[in-house]
């Protein structure tokens, strides 16, 4: 059995859609942190049947946790202080979200001002339909 440490302060995000853990890597920008990840592909779950589980050694702050509730808001966020679980968050669709995804239309303002900020809104809650703000084309393809 695979056996990873537990983390003094940071978080451990469960019931990752099995596959997805390094798409979320990459969105949450971890590369970018001076921070010890541990990525597990595949792990057994009664729940899920497989799952990916990420965990993040570093201030638990830095997690965007608009940017994980865009891709999956069923994820589980256990946050750690001292080696201990002292939260969990919920995740929730965010009403914006801001430079995670681009528009595709050629015709939206967003393709010739490129210093805009592509910004789109929550239009359908139950279908996770987003729309871009300035031209409403809808972003259909979760990440």
């Amino acid at each position: 059995m695979l056996n990873v440490g537990k983390i003094e302060e940071g978080f451990v995000l469960d019931h990752i859609e099995a596959g997805k853990s390094l798409s979320i890597y990459h969105h949450l920008q971890l590369d970018k942190l001076d921070c010890t990840v541990a990525i597990i592909k595949n792990a057994r779950s009664n729940k899920m049947g497989k799952k990916d589980i990420l965990k993040v050694e570093c201030d638990i702050n830095t997690l965007n946790l608009d940017v994980l509730a865009f891709i999956d808001h069923n994820i589980t966020v256990n946050v750690i202080k001292d080696g201990e679980i002292v939260d969990k968050k919920e995740l929730v669709l965010p009403k914006e979200i801001k430079n995670i995804i681009k528009c595709k239309n050629p015709r939206c303002i967003t393709s010739i001002e490129q210093e805009l900020p592509h910004i789109f809104v929550l239009a359908d809650e139950k279908a996770e339909v987003y729309r871009c703000k300035y031209c409403e084309e809808k972003y259909g393809e979760r990440l």
